[in-house]
């Protein structure tokens, strides 16, 4: 009898086609819709393989739905939502995709925000679809340059890097803040400077966040952070929503403490703070960093690849919970 694959949310088709030639495969097909905890634990209870999307919230209870559940096939690059302690008790790996993948396509949109931000590109957007159209020389849509601006980056890993190689476009000062320091060579190939956090802070004109969230890096920034920061900086976040004390983030941009804020990303995902969606000084979108045809379609394919891996009896390359593995 074939596997049974249950699919969270609608993926690449041709990844879809791929499981379907050893597999029999159902899902979700609203990609508006976030499946609730009934909803999950009903698809486990049917089916061999959950290949799982960012914002499924995938408890004990529901890992625990299936005694024969022989895996949790994720498409992101941690498990964050995934109880993974639930599933290596009972021997479940837990798959991934390798961080890589979403470099370049993370950074382009964090640029894609800081530029919008700066420029007042969606703010103009909804003042034209309104019906105004101001003097285009009068002071009424000014923003911001770049030109000779500094950006600080706070973390160095594949997106703060990728993210730096765009700035000199721009003709930027680059400053970044990561706990590791970039070797010498690496930090001159990148016309990078290495300062300390509360520095960075200080002379940054923007600061664009691209650091791993763990405990201790979680509300990095907050009501201290806003405090010493410039007033005329602005914040792009395109990483992890809890860097960010939401609440803090609101009293800095009402209080003109800092001068906007570009997110991706929420503390609350998928609901950002409500106050947020009323400021003019702030451009968000629905965490999109790998929204990119070609690259959600390898994002598929590699989850496939992971559950090709465990059909066929094989470790798969993406393996979390790797320690499931060592008695064997």
């Amino acid at each position: 009898m074939p596997a049974r694959i249950y699919i969270t949310q609608p993926v690449a088709q041709g990844a879809i086609d791929r499981l379907k030639e050893v597999a029999e495969v159902s899902m979700n097909p609203d990609p508006l819709h976030i499946m609730t905890k009934t909803e999950l634990i009903e698809a486990v209870r049917s089916n061999d393989i959950l290949f799982c999307l960012l914002h499924d919230h995938i408890d004990a209870a529901v890992v625990n739905a299936n005694l024969k559940l022989q895996a949790i096939a994720s498409m992101t690059i941690t498990p964050a939502d995934i109880d993974v302690a639930a599933a290596t008790a009972r021997k479940i790996p837990v798959t991934v995709i390798p961080a890589l993948l979403l470099n370049d396509a993370t950074a382009d949109l964090a640029w894609g925000l800081l530029l919008s931000l700066v420029r007042r590109v969606t703010e103009g957007d909804r003042l034209l679809r309104s019906g105004t159209f101001p003097g285009s020389q009068s002071r009424y849509m000014e923003g911001r340059g770049l030109t000779g601006k500094t950006l600080g980056i706070v973390g160095m890993g594949g997106v703060g890097q990728a993210a730096a190689a765009r700035a000199h476009a721009f003709k930027l000062k680059v400053i970044y803040y990561d706990p590791k320091q970039l070797p010498p060579d690496e930090e001159k190939a990148l016309k990078l400077t290495w300062v300390p956090f509360q520095q960075l802070l200080a002379k940054s004109d923007i600061v664009s966040i691209h650091a791993r969230l763990t405990p201790e890096s979680k509300h990095l920034f907050n009501d201290e952070t806003f405090g010493r920061m410039k007033p005329s900086a602005y914040l792009i976040n395109s990483a992890r929503g809890p860097l960010i004390d939401e609440e803090a983030l609101v009293r800095a941009l009402h209080d003109r403490r800092i001068a906007g804020a570009g997110l991706d990303v929420f503390e609350h995902e998928p609901k950002p703070h409500a106050d947020l969606l009323k400021m003019e000084n702030v451009v968000m979108t629905p965490h999109t960093g790998s929204a990119i045809t070609e690259l959600r379609a390898a994002m598929a394919n590699v989850v496939v690849d992971n559950i090709l891996a465990l059909l066929e009896g094989k470790k798969p390359p993406n393996c979390w919970n790797r320690e499931i593995y060592d008695d064997n």
